[in-house]
């Protein structure tokens, strides 16, 4: 049995989905919160779990019969690092036999802010001795998704990312490498990034080319830029974490040379210039 959980997120519902490629329905389990949010995963022949990661009570029941184990990242800071202790605790007493965890690029020596909790949860699992699986994944392609629209019609985008060189691939190629560890088992490290790698610059390039206009970038100090995005209605902390890590891929964190995810995936990733067409409509 694979048990995926955050199965009703974004990623969550595209790595059922390339697991149900892989394996049977029957040997696939959706681990959420809110089962009722589940109806359409369970209407493909997936069971449904609730677990709730702040619910130490439904960790045991929804990991009982599990073999392989998915841990999707969570999005509530300031409480992860509890959470994957009492999650990964309780999975290694449910006699889980293999835990993977979406991590970050670059992990061993990632400094954003957004990396310090993927380093404690690589700890911990590392710690229970079990079989394990750890998908350093660079930003989503969609992670740019207010940028190719404010670009689009404003003809400007902003960051701090300077000329950092950012390997982004799309949602579903880091939730296709997921499902190839899951189905077969396998363990190690992977450096997850895109095939082709751009800056911000490039990246306006890409939307002018599919807006028909001409697009720039226009760099900004990190405290700057986390000011921008609050005036922006960004909230406070998201806007400082936002600025960290464009300040830390100015320096290359989000790049990588690696190839595990063609590997993993058997092909190319999915071009960024691809996404924009997708989400601009041209």
């Amino acid at each position: 049995m694979i048990t995926v959980t955050g199965a009703t997120g974004q990623l969550g519902r595209l790595v059922i989905d390339a697991l149900l490629k892989r394996v049977p329905s029957g040997d696939i389990t959706a681990a959420v919160r809110s089962p009722e949010k589940a109806a359409d995963i369970a209407a493909k022949g997936v069971r449904i779990v609730r677990l709730d990661y702040n619910a130490l009570e439904t960790l045991g029941p929804a990991l009982a019969g599990t073999d392989r184990l998915l841990i999707i990242s969570g999005n509530e800071f300031g409480q992860r690092v509890e959470q994957y202790e009492r999650l990964i605790a309780a999975a290694k007493a449910a006699g889980v036999g293999f835990i993977a965890y979406t991590s970050i690029i670059n992990s061993d020596g990632n400094p954003m802010f957004l990396g310090a909790d993927h380093k404690v949860a690589e700890k911990l699992i590392a710690a229970t001795g079990l079989p394990h699986a750890f998908l350093r994944n660079s930003w989503y392609n969609e992670n740019y998704l207010t940028a190719f629209q404010s670009g689009a019609a404003h003809g400007a985008i902003i960051g701090a990312a300077g000329e950092g060189r950012i390997s982004a691939a799309s949602r579903a190629d880091y939730a296709e490498a997921a499902a190839a560890v899951l189905a077969e088992g396998r363990t190690g490290v992977f450096e997850l990034g895109g095939s082709t790698a751009f800056t911000m610059d490039e990246l306006a390039g890409f939307i002018g080319d599919v807006a028909g206009k001409p697009v720039s970038y226009v760099n900004m100090a990190p405290e700057d830029y986390a000011a921008q995005l609050k005036g922006f209605g960004v909230p406070e902390g998201m806007a400082g974490a936002l600025a960290d890590s464009d300040k830390y891929a100015a320096e290359g964190w989000l790049f990588t040379e690696s190839r595990d995810l063609e590997t993993l995936i058997g092909r190319k990733s999915t071009p960024i210039a691809e996404t924009i067409k997708e989400v601009l409509g041209a």
